[in-house]
């Protein structure tokens, strides 16, 4: 025989092989899908490029040799339970790593963690983008050929936590502990509707005296939604995939020459309601400005005051932050605070550009929203925003108060690259009847109550007509007051200008 490796060693390699692939355990994949489960070499097939995935250490097994036999780890604990490495999607390089909850359900072993410190270090050098399937039950105590007293000196958690490039996490079934930790640290997690995510298993809660639950009594989506852990809930792990694939395009630039002109952006002529006092839902505003088909929502029960979604204008992709009138009146209260600054960081990170429309009538105020902690978070959100090095572009839709306003531009309506307003915006340093009846507060105290409330009406009614758009733009505050129409090329052309080449 003449060159290569012998016959018998490749096929041993290829032997081995096989034993780690889905095909060698029919029978507990068949389970999982009877459960509408998919396999993790299933998502990393569905979502890399064919043929792309280069993988480490699929030949690892489990540091339990002195309690089980070696060929018993080989055939019931294949990769010891992690699979990654680095392949394409849609063209794009990145790193996939995916626990595998049918090896002892997801667990991290010793050596998984050796190997999942080695796919970071990888991921890192190699500057990819890294989607993380994090299903599983966080630590496992039965690596018993593993010297060791506390394992608090694996280095999966530091390093995943200090990656710069984008991390997105994908939590599917159950993810405890350290699994857990893995996706709180992701800059994105998409999970699905089933599953369950939490500091600690039931397990550990039990062993720490604090009760009896079951799994999907854990931290379900139902909590982790509206709370903002999760910023996308998909049905299952096909959607899942999807969405991820999306997310992924948004990082490279697929800028268009041309603005459409299929005739969407007249709906925005007649987008605000007559009475500038009526709610209406900014989400189709944020739809017709959008590329078509472009958009993904994070975290839409969270907060819902505040709308943020990742999308592309022109082909460029940029982050999306509105004022939503439909909750609390566009106010934004401190959990709206600490959504924008997460946002406004993440869109820092991921180098996209910032796109802003404003409709609210400031921070909300009073004793019980200083309770929630509003000073800290509303000034979070001045400093994301205010430190932002991506094009920021602020659009003022209808009402732009107060520091609410402000912190919705970075701070100052100087602070964007292009900062215009729709003719029908009004600005000011608060809400124009709250301006007056502090402003003419003892004038008000010494009026007998109709008097008082016809001044209140006559003088805000001239602090109007002062905060119009295009007085604001006559004192040069904003830089332009444009026809609704032109806000799309508008954002368009400041991008596309502001971007590097």
């Amino acid at each position: 025989m003449t060159g290569g490796e012998p016959a018998d060693g490749v096929t041993e390699v290829l032997a081995r092989r096989h034993l780690t692939t889905d095909a060698a355990r029919a029978a507990k994949v068949d389970a999982w899908h009877a459960k509408g489960r998919r396999t993790a070499r299933e998502n990393v097939a569905d979502l890399v490029d064919d043929g792309s995935f280069v993988e480490y250490g699929r030949f690892v097994t489990p540091a339990q040799e002195s309690t089980r036999e070696v060929m018993d780890l080989v055939l019931e604990a294949p990769a010891d339970g992690i699979i990654g490495g680095t392949a394409t999607v849609g063209g794009r390089p990145c790193a996939v790593f995916s626990y595998d909850y049918l090896v002892m359900a997801g667990t991290q072993g010793m050596r998984g963690h050796r190997k999942s410190d080695r796919l970071i270090e990888i991921a890192t050098r190699m500057n990819l983008p890294t989607v993380f399937f994090t299903e599983g039950g966080g630590g496992r105590p039965g690596d018993v050929d593993w010297p060791t007293v506390s394992a608090l000196d694996v280095g999966s958690f530091a390093m995943w936590g200090a990656m710069t490039t984008p991390r997105i996490a994908v939590v599917s079934g159950r993810c405890f502990a350290g699994n857990a930790v893995l996706a709180g640290c992701a800059d994105l997690r998409i999970a699905t509707v089933d599953a369950n995510l939490g500091m600690a298993g039931p397990a550990m809660i039990s062993g720490g005296g604090l009760g009896e639950f079951a799994p999907e009594e854990i931290g379900p989506v139902s909590d982790q939604e509206p709370n903002g852990v999760v910023d996308v809930v998909v049905d299952d792990e096909a959607a899942a995939v999807a969405v991820v694939a999306r997310i992924l395009g948004y990082l490279d630039e697929r800028p268009v020459a041309t603005v459409d002109h299929d005739g969407r952006q007249a709906a925005l002529r007649d987008a605000l309601p007559a009475n500038d006092r009526q709610a209406f839902d900014v989400c189709p505003v944020v739809e017709t400005i959008a590329d078509a088909d472009s958009l993904t929502w994070l975290r839409p029960a969270y907060a819902p005051e505040l709308v943020t979604a990742l999308a592309r204008v022109g082909g460029h992709a940029v982050g999306i932050l509105a004022n939503q009138s439909m909750h609390e009146a566009g106010a934004i209260t401190t959990d709206a605070s600490r959504k924008a600054a997460d946002f406004l960081d993440l869109c820092e990170r991921w180098r996209l550009p910032v796109v802003s429309l404003v409709d609210t009538p400031g921070f909300m105020v009073g004793p019980e929203a200083e309770r929630t902690g509003l000073v800290r978070e509303a000034t979070r959100m001045v400093n994301a925003g205010a430190r932002l090095t991506t094009p920021l572009v602020g659009i003022v839709a209808r009402r732009g108060y107060g520091l609410g306003a402000q912190a919705m531009l970075g701070g100052s309506t100087h602070r964007p690259l292009m900062t215009v307003a729709w003719p029908s915006a009004h600005l000011g340093p608060m809400g124009l009847e709250g301006a007056v009846r502090l402003g003419m507060a003892k004038q008000l105290a010494a009026m007998e109550q109709d008097e008082r409330e016809k001044v209140v009406e006559q003088a805000t009614a001239q602090m109007r007509e002062h905060a119009k758009a295009l007085n604001a733009a006559r004192y040069f505050e904003i830089d332009d007051v444009i026809d609704p129409i032109e806000t799309r090329a508008l954002i368009i052309a400041t991008i596309t200008r502001a971007v590097p080449r």
